[in-house]
């Protein structure tokens, strides 16, 4: 039974609320910087983006897909369900539910920068370039030995964002879909706490 119970506990200590914003926040303005001396230093482009209202839509219907499939992945392979509780009891159970609005946006806004932005272009803009920026995307959501199914969900949609980035030129499309996929997905999770 202690065994058991050692099982269950997280191998990282649980966090509060203020150090869980503060590690989005600092997570976020590192994954920025990256990217600014990427740009800057190493000569890199970066992936056009701007406002197109049909890419905005585009955009917001990918990021509802993929929390889609991600909940029929929740619901029938126990494994990634395991991976996925654990890694959101980590980062949401501490936060308030307006705080899920920063967990949208930063991630969204700094990922997409950093691994669509800046690392597909580096990389040639082609099927080598997502493989590889979806797997660098994949392994930064590694929160323990043990989660290994989650870093491979988080590599599948890495592909998803990285290819919709190709084939629509335009940043905005994975930006508005890792946005809309952490703020729905993070909000139903909360939803099923309470």
């Amino acid at each position: 039974m202690a065994q058991q119970q050692q099982n269950q506990e997280p191998e990282i200590p649980y966090l509060t609320r203020t150090q869980v914003l503060v590690a989005m926040g600092v997570t976020a303005i590192i994954l920025w910087i990256v990217a600014k001396i990427c740009l800057q230093f190493a000569n890199v482009p970066l992936l056009n983006w701007g406002w197109d209202e049909q890419e905005f839509v585009v955009g917001i219907i990918l990021g509802l897909l993929i929390t889609a499939l991600s909940s029929v992945v929740y619901r029938f392979n126990s494994t990634y369900h395991r991976s996925a509780d654990y890694y959101l009891e980590i980062v949401l159970k501490p936060l308030a539910l307006p705080d899920i609005i920063w967990l949208g946006l930063l991630p969204g806004l700094s990922e997409e920068l950093l691994f669509r932005g800046v690392l597909l272009p580096a990389l040639g803009a082609n099927d080598f370039a997502v493989i590889i920026s979806s797997v660098c995307f994949g392994v930064l959501h590694l929160s323990g030995p043990q989660q290994w199914s989650y870093v491979i969900w988080a590599t599948i949609v890495g592909l998803v964002l990285g290819y919709s980035a190709i084939i629509s030129g335009n940043l905005l499309v994975p930006i508005v879909a890792h946005i809309v996929t952490n703020l729905v997905s993070s909000y139903l999770w909360k939803m099923k706490q309470l």
